[in-house]
């Protein structure tokens, strides 16, 4: 089949998420003005940079009470930071929970049993139990075509990783088998990986 998706799809279902898959998923938290910490999961999430680290995430809809966005980008754009905590599978209930439309003044790691710890560089709390971590500025929100379409970019200025994942210095995910986002309600898990060689190597 060919569609333009200005035209629809004709479908049951929007096929878009299902093809761009899997995603990772950045679990983001962030604190506003007030203190009030935000934990929220996004599947529109990666990194983009190696050197400084880069990643973003983007948030797609909006909740009646913060107005044109949701509360992580509400919040980031009080305070100019956030964290990006890598979900492992175990982890993937309290996440879900941690997804709803909850109002804002709701804390997720309350609300879902969340246990949190303070960030090193930044003021705001991030997972404890998350394999890893990721504390950042934010260097750019940019406003996408569509409605309440925000792209967060944010450099990472401090780097968590649980000392059971590493193996000889290396990450080993299987060892948490980190959590993805596929299309409709579909999540897969890692628990297989391979290497290849590029041409030259």
């Amino acid at each position: 089949m060919f569609y333009r998706p200005k035209d629809g799809h004709g479908l049951p279902h929007n096929p878009f998420s299902a093809i761009v898959s899997p995603r990772p998923i950045g679990w983001i938290s962030s604190r506003g003005a007030d203190g009030q910490d935000n934990l929220a999961p996004y599947s529109f999430f990666n990194a983009v940079a190696y050197t400084p680290p880069q990643v973003m995430f983007s948030s797609t809809s909006a909740k009646d009470d913060r107005g044109d966005t949701k509360d992580s980008v509400a919040n980031i754009r009080q305070t100019g930071v956030f964290c990006v905590n890598i979900v492992a599978s175990a982890q993937r209930d309290v996440m879900n929970v941690s997804s709803g439309p909850w109002p804002r003044d709701v804390d997720e790691f309350d609300k879902a049993g969340i246990a949190r710890e303070a960030c090193h560089e930044i003021a705001c709390s991030r997972v404890s139990g998350s394999p890893a971590a990721l504390e950042c500025r934010m260097t750019q929100i940019i406003d996408l075509p569509g409605q309440s379409n925000f792209m967060v970019l944010g450099e990472v200025i401090g780097v968590h990783v649980r000392d059971e994942y590493l193996d000889d210095g290396r990450l080993d995910v299987t060892r948490y088998a980190p959590l993805a986002r596929l299309g409709y309600r579909d999540y897969a898990d890692v628990r297989e990986v391979f290497s290849l060689k590029r041409p030259g190597e």
